[in-house]
């Protein structure tokens, strides 16, 4: 298994995808291992061409906040949404993709949108395509980071329901980019880590949706219109390692 290591700013991290051989990840006391496990819905059937579909795992966004919501650092990003690589988007720039992580981070782009650009990808983390099965991050949080927010927002491209459909048009309110837009907008989840604390681990809650066209950076509490974007994680852990 290849390791990359990275620096990034708030905490190093590493990426480890169950499908490879955990084993060979070594870690240390206090380090953070975070475990997205796949549900129902982790593969997604995006179409192709002449009824052709490719099951796609999902986009996700892992980042720091502090306890009052500022943004610290990236952990890991999907490589789609880092160096604006989707495939059959036409000139959809999928702003609805990740639009909570886009907003946190307030780079605003030379086309007036927050989401990384070709010419202007995102660097400032891990970036890589998401596994088949779940996967793990290791993180080691910087010198004098105790408290934080471990923030992850989840998304599929095409996921259609009754409430978000293919026919919504732009303006609508569950507008959500177009027949290559995202369907369901994104799900966010958010655990509070206290290194000074007993716990040694923590379970991210479901905290809401993000915005269904990616206009704004909001977090919306009611997920009752969500049907497969909940079943996408089976559960996030933050693991604190003895």
């Amino acid at each position: 298994m290849n390791k990359t290591s990275i620096f990034a700013g708030a905490c190093m991290v590493l990426l480890a995808c169950c499908s490879c051989n955990n084993d060979l990840v070594e870690y240390k006391k206090n380090d953070l291992k975070i475990t997205l496990e796949k549900g129902e819905s982790w593969l997604h059937d995006f179409p192709l061409f002449l009824g052709i579909n490719k099951k796609n795992p999902p986009q996700i966004a892992i980042w720091l906040e502090d306890r009052d919501g500022n943004y610290l650092s990236t952990v890991y990003v999907t490589y789609k949404i880092a160096t604006q690589s989707w495939q059959m988007a036409g000139k959809n720039r999928r702003k609805e993709s990740l639009p909570y992580w886009c907003y946190s981070r307030g780079v605003k782009y030379d086309d007036g949108l927050y989401l990384p650009t070709k010419k202007e990808p995102f660097t400032d983390g891990l970036t890589g395509a998401t596994p088949h099965d779940g996967f793990d991050v290791k993180m080691q949080p910087a010198e004098g980071l105790k408290q934080f927010r471990v923030k992850i927002e989840i998304n599929h491209s095409t996921d259609f329901n009754d409430n978000y459909p293919k026919s919504a048009q732009e303006g609508d309110k569950n507008y959500s980019g177009g027949k290559e837009g995202s369907g369901q907008p994104a799900v966010i989840y958010a655990a509070d880590i206290d290194l000074s604390s007993d716990a040694i681990s923590y379970v991210a809650t479901l905290v809401g949706h993000s915005s269904p066209d990616g206009s704004d950076g909001q977090i919306y509490p009611d997920t009752s219109s969500l049907t497969s974007a909940l079943q996408i994680v089976k559960q996030i852990t933050i693991t604190i390692q003895p």
